[in-house]
């Protein structure tokens, strides 16, 4: 298989070139084009109820679609559902951690799985479910916004918005707790946070979906001062 990723960072595009027999599985929605020899068969999972149903702890949806060329090689695109990159990453027998939606495609035999985020972020009420994309082959990871890689050395520390992180490797120790108190949450507009220390390399993105969506809540007519009139016509009556 070979994967090449094209309209970098803003509008990542993934073209997948697989030999007769080979598949790729992939988050749904995220196809964008296959050639004739492409099948997809939609599937919940590998190992049956019990991992889907930790893949929807996980917040990934319970059903994902595979694709594998028949009766020759062939190509398919796949695409993120939001504008940002896309991360090709290659594992060799390792764990990979990505947050709730990060998850856009992988080789089959990639065991996808959900781990909760250990105690402390369980008492922080971030409820921090990460996946576990564990095994040999091939990961693509979707980001909104531009992707950032943060390289720590043994015992050292970096703080990201939770909103923000996309992935980190499994020698990273990581931890989840709010900024301050709920006075300094409200007035510092920030909320949950998560530590990492190394060593290994963390992942976050540029842009916050949380936060996005907010500002295009607001930003609509009948969620300002208007009292829920969608037109504004009351400022002029």
């Amino acid at each position: 298989m070979n994967i090449e990723l094209t309209h970098k960072p803003s509008y990542t595009h993934v073209r997948a070139d697989l030999d007769s027999g080979e598949s790729i599985l992939a988050e749904p929605g995220a196809m964008v084009s296959h050639s004739p020899t492409i099948e997809i068969e939609t599937t919940t999972s590998r190992d049956g109820l019990l991992s889907s149903a930790k893949s929807m702890l996980g917040g990934e949806s319970l059903l994902a679609n595979e694709f594998t060329a028949r009766g020759g090689s062939g190509t398919l695109t796949l695409a993120p559902p939001t504008p940002g990159d896309v991360h090709h990453h290659e594992l060799t027998g390792e764990t990979l951690y990505a947050v709730d939606g990060a998850f856009l495609a992988a080789d089959p035999d990639i065991d996808i799985d959900s781990e909760f985020g250990g105690i402390k972020s369980l008492l922080a009420g971030a409820s921090i479910t990460p996946l576990a994309l564990k095994g040999t082959g091939n990961v693509l990871i979707e980001a909104f916004g531009g992707l950032e890689t943060v390289e720590l050395d043994a015992g050292e520390s970096y703080t990201i918005d939770n909103d923000h992180v996309v992935a980190w490797e499994e020698s990273v120790n990581f931890d989840a707790h709010r900024v301050g108190g709920l006075k300094s949450t409200l007035l510092s507009g920030e909320g949950l946070v998560m530590d990492f220390t190394g060593p290994g390399t963390v992942w976050y993105q540029t842009r916050g979906l949380d936060s996005f969506t907010s500002a295009i809540a607001d930003a609509l007519p009948g969620t300002g001062d208007n009292d829920g009139d969608a037109t504004g016509l009351d400022d002029f009556i």
